[in-house]
């Protein structure tokens, strides 16, 4: 459960007035929070941080990114989908 005190932040920080402003800031904490998730599926996919060569033990490493549109309960949310050298090297062969 959310304590009060974090919800009256989000509240003030997104100086949310009325249904549509929630509607739109739970969007945008959506897409943030699951393009954080892809980038933390990925570090530890390939065991090492981006730009954390010093603790890579790995020949895979990030690829770029391709950009990609989800439909949520909050409409259309763009993520960039990072890629990894090896899973791409899979889809070309």
């Amino acid at each position: 459960m959310l304590k009060k005190e974090f919800l009256r932040e989000f509240i003030r920080e997104n100086n949310l007035t009325n249904a549509r402003d929630l509607r739109q800031a739970l969007k945008e904490l959506s897409a943030t929070t699951l393009q954080e998730i892809l980038e933390t599926e990925l570090d530890d996919h390939l065991g090492y941080f981006k730009y954390d060569y010093k603790n890579k033990r790995t020949k895979n490493s990030r690829n770029g990114s391709s950009p990609k549109k989800i439909i949520s309960d909050f409409g259309e949310i763009d993520l960039v989908i990072p890629r990894d050298r090896l899973e791409a090297q899979k889809r070309i062969l």
